[in-house]
């Protein structure tokens, strides 16, 4: 059986969206996602109207939205159902063409964000997603071609000057076990790569040993022609492509490697890698390396592999190539050699005096877990529901302390920024008021879950409800006004 099935099968957790739990196993595989059913109260779209979008997810740290067709099956199939690819051209005409008064309910919020998100220029990047149980074919293929065309050509009709990215994507089993390796094994790239006329030298530690050298910009360029993100198996969640911030940073290293070439060495930070093993023979001058995951160094690797031809035979690359058989030190060698990635920004509060109280107070509880930090791959494929994420922890706290805005939009600077921070997490932040925050936003989600169960039986005062929660960042201002109305 693939592995990523038998790690499906014990995620009972995600029983309760039937059909969907594949399609958000997906999103949490790719985007690293700790809370996923925080994004699925928000992302998932409920009823019989929903104009074949199953999933509008959208990630504006990144800049990325998706739409998202899922199915499943029990039968044995050789490929999935076509037609229920080609039913994306429908939800791309729902969600960004037709008149927002006249696109139902189910959808409606969804529409008005993912609209509202382009026009901002938040948004760089729309995939149509066809996720489902069965291999990959070129039938289904086809009808995401076709999709995908329908997007741009929607995009450019209601989106005037819009930059927008349009790529679709199945993801079916094959993609899914890339997903999942890429997650659990450190280096997938196993290529033999030979360094010539080069110096190095060498250091050690208890449980590892590293190389430190130069490579020559054009084995970069080939190796990430040739395997792409595969080259960041070890170091999958800090490399999804450029952010929005990162864009003059990437141009800036392409225009250095072209009208620079002999200067990239003093210009740029370099790369570090993880490898299998590595030998260096110093009176050949020669370096050898087996097997390669890049974990700092990913911007610098995109942005020199995406060249229009290959760079310059005089660009020379620094490296620090490690060799560690510690999955603990692995960790964090990835976790520390990504200092600069706001994507982890809570991992550089986890030293702060009130997250190490917090978690202290948190293990004398019991029962509940919390990280100060992101946790890593296993957190993510290995959901444990008795563990609040250290990036949700500050959501809720947000919106408990009324600041719906922040808590739904701004989540991630709470973690940037020292005034948003100290609001939130400061001495009177005890264990017991984040779980007591974190267990109202929750409460709200399974109120909304338990009225999409309801279906046809809801009531029409549920019904009301329901229209309510299905408004994006309804939950999150919910929870603000509960909060605020506590004392009445």
């Amino acid at each position: 059986m693939l592995k990523h099935k038998e790690n499906f099968k014990k995620r009972t957790d995600l029983n309760k969206y039937n059909d969907n739990a594949l399609l958000m196993y997906s999103l949490q595989l790719k985007y690293g996602i700790e809370d996923i059913h925080s994004i699925a109260a928000d992302s998932l779209v409920d009823g019989y109207n929903d104009k074949k979008a199953d999933l509008v997810y959208i990630n504006e740290e990144l800049g990325h939205a998706i739409i998202a067709q899922g199915y499943f099956t029990k039968k044995q199939k050789t490929e999935a159902p076509a037609n229920k690819a080609s039913d994306l051209n429908t939800a791309i005409t729902w969600l960004l063409q037709e008149d927002i008064e006249n696109v139902p309910k189910q959808i409606q919020s969804a529409a008005k964000e993912l609209r509202s998100k382009i026009n901002s220029k938040s948004i760089n990047k729309i995939s149509l997603w066809y996720s489902h149980n069965l291999p990959e074919s070129t039938n289904v293929g086809k009808e995401l071609k076709a999709a995908e065309k329908t997007l741009k050509a929607a995009l450019d009709k209601n989106f005037e000057g819009n930059d927008v990215k349009c790529t679709s994507l199945e993801v079916g089993e094959q993609q899914l076990e890339n997903w999942y390796k890429e997650l659990t094994i450190p280096i997938l790239v196993s290529d033999k790569i030979k360094v010539e006329n080069c110096t190095a030298f060498k250091t050690s530690g208890s449980d590892w040993k590293a190389i430190t050298s130069v490579i020559p910009a054009t084995t970069i360029y080939d190796l990430y022609k040739a395997h792409k993100t595969h080259l960041f198996s070890a170091n999958v969640r800090d490399y999804l492509g450029s952010r929005k911030s990162d864009s003059n940073i990437n141009n800036g290293i392409k225009s250095t490697a072209e009208k620079e070439p002999k200067n990239f060495f003093v210009y740029n930070n370099g790369i570090t890698a993880l490898v299998n093993s590595f030998s260096y023979s110093p009176t050949k001058k020669e370096l050898n390396i087996d097997g390669i995951s890049i974990v700092n160094g990913a911007q610098t690797t995109g942005a020199i592999g995406s060249l229009k031809k290959r760079p310059n035979k005089d660009l020379l690359i620094p490296i620090k190539f490690i060799k560690c058989s510690s999955p603990t030190t692995i960790s964090s060698i990835v976790k520390y050699n990504n200092s600069q990635n706001k994507i982890n920004a809570p991992d550089f509060r986890s030293g702060d005096q009130h997250q190490k109280r917090i978690t202290q107070e948190f293990s004398d509880l019991g029962r509940i877990d919390y990280s100060s930090r992101r946790g890593g791959a296993v957190d993510v494929i290995t959901r444990n529901n008795n563990a609040i994420p250290s990036i949700t922890a500050g959501q809720v706290l947000a919106a408990f302390h009324v600041k719906p805005s922040i808590a739904y939009n701004d989540k991630s600077k709470i973690w940037d920024r020292d005034d948003l921070y100290h609001q939130f997490f400061n001495e009177s932040t005890s264990a017991k008021h984040i779980f007591m925050a974190y267990t109202l936003v929750k409460t709200i989600e399974e109120l909304k879950q338990e009225l999409v169960a309801k279906g046809e039986s809801r009531t029409e005062e549920e019904e009301t409800i329901l229209d309510f929660l299905r408004s994006r960042g309804s939950i999150i201002l919910l929870a603000s006004s509960i909060s605020d109305s506590l004392e009445m």
